[in-house]
């Protein structure tokens, strides 16, 4: 059996060893974007100049001068001593960039291109290997599924059959005489083996957001009763009045009833009976404690969602963990710490297909090596 599972854990290395390498090292860089971006990027200092921010009719028609014709998807309030946001998102043609904005006299401040630069480069190279997105996609998507039967290929592979060798699979037992093949070996099994735990995670919680029937059938498997799913519902038809428009009261009302929220992004909505979207963010760092509130158009009236997304203090056990599913891919759920540890699981895991290819290489080469041997000294006989 574990020859057949050795042939297996070598194909499937081989054929998916340089995607996991290249998802791994993305994925050191990505765990911490927020903190390196505060520290590289340059703060923009806001000059008091009143405290009512700029409605969000106000914002849109600001930053359209800037993107005319291009898709607005939200707007991000913070406070008074930070700019409004105004976020613009477009799958086709693929438009992605912001515009800040002074939050209460609506001086333009600066723009951003989330297309270019280091961490857009970093994110292409994690999902798409920097290939077009519909090949790459499907190319980083299967990979993984092909890591996670190696993953537990080597898990199997690498149990002990008795006492003696088991010794030898938890520490490294190096020696002055010991050669450097041995040496990857045990990198190879020993940190594959503390690695393991950490390589499952990161592995079962890509597919939760790669492939949603997994992240369904995890959702249904726990207990979760709403569609899993994010849909924005639909309410009453927009009744239009250029003079009077209902959104432009709902940061008030927003900042009324969640006092304590550190930012709202607003999403206008997309036609004339779909809800206004807000995602208001609880906490710093991460996502899957923010509320999902929708409101009607009109009447600015709360709207029930069926899914999963909703306020976070009336959610379910199940609905707490699927959300909690970004934040625990990047190691983000626990804090600093978590993705120190993340970071250097990632790195882990990313040594495991060069260490793994190391010892293909030198297994085939040596099997060359000593056929070559075997032909030279039935050549050597035949002449004597």
């Amino acid at each position: 059996m574990k020859k057949y599972i050795g042939k297996i854990h070598l194909i499937l290395g081989l054929a998916s060893g340089l995607v996991v390498f290249i998802v791994a090292i993305t994925g050191c860089c990505w765990v911490f974007k927020e903190e390196i971006k505060a520290l590289t990027q340059e703060e923009i200092i806001i000059e008091k100049k009143g405290n009512e921010f700029l409605t969000i009719t106000e914002a849109e028609k600001i930053a359209h001068e800037v993107y005319p014709n291009k898709l607005i998807h939200g707007i991000l309030y913070d406070d008074t001593s930070k700019p409004v946001e105004v976020i613009f998102y477009q799958p086709e043609p693929l438009f992605y960039s912001s515009v800040f904005l002074h939050p209460t006299q609506g001086d333009i401040l600066k723009t951003e291109n989330h297309l270019t630069g280091f961490f857009a480069f970093v994110l292409d190279g994690h999902i798409h290997l920097w290939l077009p997105e519909a090949i790459g996609t499907q190319i980083v998507k299967w990979s993984t599924v092909l890591f996670f039967v190696l993953v537990l290929s080597g898990i199997y592979l690498w149990w002990p059959r008795n006492k003696k060798n088991r010794k030898q699979r938890f520490k490294f037992d190096w020696k002055s005489t010991t050669k450097w093949k041995r040496k990857n070996f045990d990198l190879h099994s020993i940190i594959g083996f503390y690695s393991c735990l950490f390589a499952l995670l990161f592995i079962i919680t890509g597919l939760i957001m790669a492939f949603p029937l997994v992240n369904e059938g995890v959702y249904k498997a726990m207990g979760g009763d709403k569609k899993a799913t994010f849909l924005i519902p639909d309410g009453s038809t927009l009744k239009k009045d250029n003079d009077n428009k209902p959104i432009d009261l709902l940061l008030s009302k927003l900042e009324k009833e969640y006092p304590s929220a550190r930012d709202f992004e607003i999403h206008l909505p997309y036609t004339d009976s779909a809800s206004i979207y807000v995602e208001i963010s609880n906490q710093d760092g991460v996502f899957y404690n923010s509320d999902f509130v929708f409101y009607d158009q009109n009447t600015l009236e709360e709207i029930p969602t069926p899914t999963y997304y909703g306020k976070y203090d009336i959610a379910s056990l199940p609905d707490k963990i699927i959300r909690m599913n970004y934040d625990t891919h990047i190691g983000a759920i626990a804090g600093l710490p978590g993705k120190i540890l993340a970071f250097l699981a990632s790195l882990t895991v990313a040594s495991l297909p060069v260490t793994g290819f190391l010892l293909w290489f030198g297994r085939k080469f040596k099997k060359k090596r000593n056929k070559a041997k075997t032909k030279d000294i039935r050549s050597l006989a035949s002449v004597s």
